[in-house]
C-alpha cells in the first residue's frame, strides 16, 4: 500500500460573492489524479514545478507559463511525471457561475475551449492575479473586475464560438459620468455591475473604457477617489479608522494598504508629521 506523502497539502472553497464559483490551491510532491470530469468550467494555473496531464487521447505538460483549460464534463487525469513539485491554483465555475461571468461580459453563450493548454503567459499571470486576489478575502470590487477581466481575456482570445464580447465605446463622456459618479458616492459598496448599469454598458465594457480614457482600471480609479478623501478626513484631525471608513475602505488595514502603496508612507506617518 503506497504511503501518502505528508507534505501535499490542498485547500479548496466556496467564492461568497460569486454563486457557483469555487477555488483550489494545491501543493503536491507526490499525486496521481485518476481520470475524471468536472462539472464545471475549470481553469488551471502552476506556481511551481509542474504536472503531467492526459485529455483528447494526448498528454501535456502543466508548467508555469501554460494556462490549463477544461470544458465541463471533459475528461482528463494527471500525475507528477518529471516534477518533484506541482504547485497550483484551480478555478471552477459551475453553470450558475458561468453565467454570472457571461452577464458581466455582456453575452449570451459561452464560448468552447478545442485545446487545453495555452502559452499565454500575460493571461496566466492574470488568472494567479485573480486566484490569489480570491484567497486573500479583500476587496470585492477589485476581485470582480479582475474575475471580468481575466475571462473577457480567455473568452475572446482562445474560445471557439460562443458570442462575441462587445468592446467599450470610446467616450471621455461617458467615463466622465461613471467619474462624477464614483466621487458623489465613493462612501458606498460600489460595484462594476451597479456603476456599469448606470451609464448602459457591462462590468466588461466599463473596464476597457476606464483604461481608454484614463489609464488606470474602475477599481484603481475609485482608490484613488478614496485616498483623496480619506487625506481629507485626516486634515480634518479625525482618528484613522473613522477617516478610513468615512473615504469607502471596508476597514483601517485596507487604507494603510493602498495608502502605502500610493503615497510610500502610512497614513499614521502622514498625520503625525501633519501635526508636526
Amino acid at each position: 500500500m503506497a504511503r501518502i506523502d505528508t507534505r501535499n497539502s490542498s485547500r479548496y472553497w466556496e467564492d461568497p460573492h460569486v454563486r457557483g464559483l469555487s477555488c483550489l490551491a494545491a501543493d503536491f510532491t507526490s499525486h496521481d489524479y485518476a481520470p475524471h470530469s468536472h462539472d464545471a468550467l475549470v481553469v488551471a494555473v502552476t506556481e511551481d514545478g509542474g504536472s503531467q496531464f492526459k485529455s483528447r487521447g494526448s498528454t501535456e505538460e502543466a508548467s508555469t507559463s501554460r494556462l490549463l483549460v477544461f470544458n465541463p464534463a471533459e475528461p482528463h487525469s494527471g500525475s507528477m511525471g518529471w516534477s518533484q513539485r506541482w504547485r497550483y491554483r484551480g478555478l471552477y465555475l459551475s453553470q450558475t457561475a458561468i453565467d454570472a461571468v457571461s452577464h458581466m461580459l455582456g453575452i449570451a453563450a459561452t464560448p468552447y475551449f478545442t485545446a487545453n493548454v495555452f502559452r499565454d503567459e500575460a493571461l496566466v499571470g492574470s488568472f494567479l492575479s485573480l486566484h490569489r486576489a480570491l484567497d486573500a478575502g479583500g476587496d470585492p470590487f477589485e476581485d470582480s473586475e479582475l474575475l471580468v477581466s481575466s475571462f473577457g481575456v480567455l473568452f475572446a482570445r482562445h474560445g471557439s464560438g460562443g458570442t462575441r464580447i462587445p468592446v467599450a465605446p470610446c467616450d471621455r463622456d461617458l467615463a466622465g459620468r461613471v467619474q462624477a459618479l464614483m466621487t458623489e458616492r465613493h462612501a458606498e459598496a460600489l460595484t462594476l455591475d451597479g456603476m456599469g448599469a448606470a451609464v448602459g454598458l457591462t462590468p466588461f465594457q466599463l473596464i476597457g473604457l476606464f483604461r481608454r480614457a484614463t489609464g488606470l482600471t474602475p477599481h484603481a480609479y475609485l482608490t484613488q477617489v478614496r485616498l483623496r478623501a480619506a487625506l481629507g478626513e485626516l486634515r480634518a484631525g479625525r482618528p484613522i479608522v473613522e477617516a478610513a471608513l468615512a473615504a469607502g475602505f471596508c476597514d483601517q488595514s485596507a487604507l494603510n494598504r493602498h495608502f502605502k502603496r500610493c503615497f510610500g508612507i502610512t497614513p499614521l506617518q502622514w498625520q503625525r508629521a501633519a501635526r508636526s
